[in-house]
């Protein structure tokens, strides 16, 4: 272990293991050192080794079993010992957001980083609410009062919102908002305009509740209000701080226009968050809705990526115009709380005892790390042949390619399948053209492991560029 290094312990360790069982050096089958054992070995404290072997364990690197230990897990890997022994490579699959094969160098886009989670920290507060009795009571369905003051802070400090607890509603998935939203509308909004691209389950969910959609596309520096005079909209949805799938950030100049454009038809304008909390260069962007006083703007965000999405807490703020809205349909239609009463109450310590801004700085910084490989990565091994968009922000980028050996992007995202790389087809986030095979790819560092991108990246680069890979001695 390098103590001098600024990197910590259990991410030397856990680097160090994924190559060396990515080379076959580790053969499948190896069993590993207990944790202890390692520990005195490597002459540190048991918790890197535990950190390092279950960040193994959830990539599927290793696998463990009870009173036995951990073992090594076979890897197959086109230009590995495992194919030098004649073993058969499996067949190469769709690749899609929600493909379920395991990939050896994972660039998918939602993928997230759990090595720095607070385990403990949150262990022990979502046990203090196991100790409740009320908290298995019905809740309440705009979630609970304490959790809503919690975010609401929260956004007034670090997102420069402008709201209050009682205009935020908690939901347990963003489908359960959407389709609120639908049903709040309904009265107000006859069409909405979208980015395009853009992301696709709110419009999917409003054009299932008779909606029109309008697709606006996009330019350099995003939805122009402009072109939503003569669209005929009066709603439209955008992610103004990090667009996605493009990754640009809307100037103030346009969000003021936007604003502008609201307020002339008596419309309202859906802002989606996602990640506003990342940015690695610069200030954070300020949120759309704190721009001016009552804005007309529905703001929409979750805790998935900010802290993990298998605790189901997603969360909108509406406008205190359509709040007697909301309260007429929680009271016609008997909602009821979506998300956890136990999880909402634990996160609301969590925030309120100072946890979440501490694992916030902490998880940025891991994945600032990881875009700066990334951004590196690719242009050192693709130079000229690919562009790169979306920098500086999120949990993706955006890579184009110039010069694609043959093929076009589902063909070569096939391709790097076949070789062990997950990468997406950025495809599906066209409205108007979904079946497009241009060869633009989103590449997601949420969750690789920072030592695997720089090789992730040169074996894409070999797979598509091929012969001019070799060519340019890379």
């Amino acid at each position: 272990m390098n103590e001098h290094s600024e990197t910590p312990y259990y991410i030397q360790l856990y680097d160090y293991l994924a190559k060396e069982i990515i080379s076959g050096t580790l053969p499948g089958g190896t069993r590993l050192p207990s944790i202890r054992r390692l520990a005195g070995l490597c002459g540190i404290s048991a918790t890197p080794v535990e950190l390092a072997y279950q960040q193994l364990l959830a990539e599927g690197f290793i696998a463990s079993k009870p009173r036995s230990g951990y073992y090594v897990l076979q890897i197959h890997i086109s230009g590995t010992s495992a194919e030098a022994a004649g073993q058969t490579l499996p067949a190469a699959e769709p690749i899609t957001p929600r493909d379920p094969r395991r990939y050896p160098y994972d660039f998918h886009m939602s993928r997230n980083d759990f090595t720095t989670f607070p385990h403990k920290i949150w262990r022990s507060l979502y046990q203090e609410q196991l100790t409740n009795p009320d908290l298995l009571q019905y809740g309440d369905p705009q979630g609970e009062p304490a959790l809503r003051a919690s975010i609401a802070t929260y956004l007034r400090q670090f997102r420069g919102l402008r709201c209050t607890a009682d205009q935020v509603v908690i939901g347990g998935d963003q489908y359960t908002l959407c389709s609120l939203l639908c049903l709040m509308l309904k009265e107000r909004v006859t069409r909405l305009a979208i980015e395009d691209p853009g992301y696709h389950l709110l419009p999917a969910a409003f054009k299932r509740s008779g909606y029109e959609i309008k697709p606006i596309p996009l330019e350099e520096e995003g939805l122009q209000a402009g072109k939503l005079y003569g669209s005929g909209a009066d709603a439209v949805y955008i992610s103004p701080s990090h667009q996605f799938p493009r990754g640009m950030a809307m100037p103030v100049a346009g969000r003021l226009a936007l604003l502008e454009w609201a307020r002339s038809v008596s419309g309202y304008i859906i802002e989606d968050d996602y990640d506003g909390e990342f940015r690695y260069h610069g200030r954070p962007i300020p949120a759309l809705q704190g721009l001016v006083p009552d804005s007309p703007v529905i703001y929409m965000c979750s805790f998935a990526q900010s802290f993990t999405p298998a605790l189901c807490i997603h969360y909108m703020v509406l406008p205190r115009e359509l709040l007697p809205v909301y309260h007429s349909l929680r009271s016609e239609l008997y909602l009821e709380h979506s998300a956890s009463r136990l999880h909402q109450i634990a996160l609301h310590y969590f925030m309120e005892r100072g946890y979440f801004e501490k694992h916030l700085r902490r998880i940025r910084l891991l994945y600032q790390r990881k875009h700066d490989l990334l951004v590196q990565a690719v242009s050192h091994y693709f130079g000229d042949a690919a562009a790169l968009s979306g920098q500086g922000a999120g949990f993706h980028l955006l890579l184009t390619l110039k010069q694609p050996a043959a093929g076009g992007a589902h063909e070569l995202a096939a391709a790097a399948g076949a070789a062990g790389i997950r990468v997406t087809p950025m495809s599906y986030t066209w409205w108007d053209k979904p079946g497009s095979n241009h060869p633009e790819f989103i590449l997601g560092f949420g969750g690789i492991a920072g030592g695997l991108i720089d090789e992730g990246i040169r074996r894409l680069a070999e797979v598509w560029l091929g012969e001019a890979f070799q060519a340019e001695g890379k």
